[in-house]
């Protein structure tokens, strides 16, 4: 039974991952409420948000599983069909096409703040509780559930909290778990740019001493940049004017898409890779990048997050379906287990491509670019690798 007042869930933190969540899990009939510090930005289409998203088909089901896919796919979602991935020191490409993988597209390329509007629309007609702005400044639990204080003054009694507040998660430190990291010593500057040629709804990255360029390809006929960088070099790139900025991306992607021409700002984050030690602790779950930070050349950091939260509603979903308790400890830690052998198999393998196409050794050197073409000439594997990167 709960306590008088108690309500099922506290998600913290309303990003693209935890309003999916606390819609998610709202629409199963529990009791949630949302808590942010401060109201999103409205999505605008005359001006994209820098930060977008490879998105994968199994995240697109869900989130049209739970009514917003529509309203994000109609507004701006941009299909790519294709993928290359070749080594700037030579050698074959990796190869991946909707037709040969028997899809309709591979993905989708998605703004964040297109997606947080949506869910956000969606999160009032569920029934979920919003706390914004509000912040959580102090937590206690027991066995029944967790209690939180926030700094608008307010209180929240749950049977769970679940951090979804990012990667400098504030319930998760409450909570006590610890974080393992590590620091790539990379920024990723992103950016809108035109290209001379189509990008061909193709998903391009090639990968540099330096680190990976990955050019998405963007509605309008832009393409969105990722330009993975040493510290000092991006900082140096980012001070560039404007023809200097275009001169050396055109070089640096090999022209394969004729000259290039930055269109908005260029902005660079930091590049680390941060790892809970565990998923629960007690009545507090951690998901998304509260839980797992990861290198971007894969674009799975999203994805990763909401498989999070398909994971946490199925497992809640089959408690009820059964008349069992939802939040029982035995289920929470299995679902702590799957997500967390998935997630840090995925960080340690983005380390690896990482570490093996980013730097000038000469013997990686020499068999990289060979191992890439070997791969894109065998089907079963690149079908493997696309099943496993998409979640189906």
């Amino acid at each position: 039974m709960n306590r008088r007042g108690q309500i099922d869930i506290a998600v913290v933190g309303g990003g693209v991952v935890g309003s999916a969540c606390a819609l998610a899990l709202a629409q199963l009939g529990l009791d949630v409420a949302l808590v942010e510090g401060r109201e999103p930005p409205r999505w605008s289409e005359a001006k994209p948000d820098l930060r977008v998203y490879a998105f994968a088909s199994d995240n697109a089901a869900l989130l049209d599983g739970i009514g917003v896919w529509a309203g994000v796919r109609d507004a701006r979602a941009q299909a790519y069909r294709r993928m290359r991935v070749w080594d700037a020191a030579g050698g074959g490409e990796l190869k991946f096409d909707a037709d040969m993988l028997g899809r309709a597209q591979l993905g989708w390329i998605v703004e964040n703040d297109l997606l947080v509007d949506r869910l956000w629309a969606a999160l009032p007609a569920a029934g979920v509780q919003m706390h914004c702005p509000a912040r959580v400044e102090a937590m206690e639990q027991d066995e029944r559930g967790v209690r939180l204080r926030l700094d608008d003054g307010g209180k929240l009694d749950a049977r769970l909290a679940i951090a979804a507040d990012g990667a400098e998660s504030t319930l998760r430190g409450l909570a006590g778990l610890g974080v393992s990291e590590h620091d790539y010593a990379q920024r990723g500057v992103v950016a809108f740019v035109e290209t001379e040629h189509p990008h061909e709804e193709t998903a391009w990255q090639r990968f540099l001493p330096t680190g990976p360029l990955a050019f998405l390809p963007f509605t309008q006929g832009r393409s969105s940049i990722v330009w993975t960088l040493p510290d000092d070099e991006a900082q140096r790139v980012l001070g560039l004017d404007d023809a200097a900025f275009d001169r050396e991306l055109t070089l640096a992607f090999a022209g394969r898409l004729g000259h290039v021409r930055a269109v908005s700002a260029r902005v660079a984050f930091p590049l680390r890779r941060r790892l809970v030690n565990q998923y629960v602790s007690g009545r507090v779950l951690v998901i998304g990048d509260a839980a797992h930070v990861v290198h971007p050349l894969a674009g799975q950091g999203v994805n990763l997050g909401l498989r999070d939260v398909g994971g946490l509603r199925d497992v809640m979903h089959d408690a009820q379906a059964k008349r069992a308790d939802w939040s029982a400890p035995h289920r929470l830690a299995r679902w702590s287990r799957q997500r967390r052998s998935e997630n840090t198999t995925a960080a340690y393998a983005f380390d690896t491509i990482n570490r093996v196409f980013s730097n000038d050794e000469m013997h990686t050197t020499l068999l990289r670019g060979g191992v890439l073409g070997l791969a894109g000439r065998l089907p079963p594997l690149v079908n493997a690798f696309w099943r496993h990167a998409s979640g189906t």
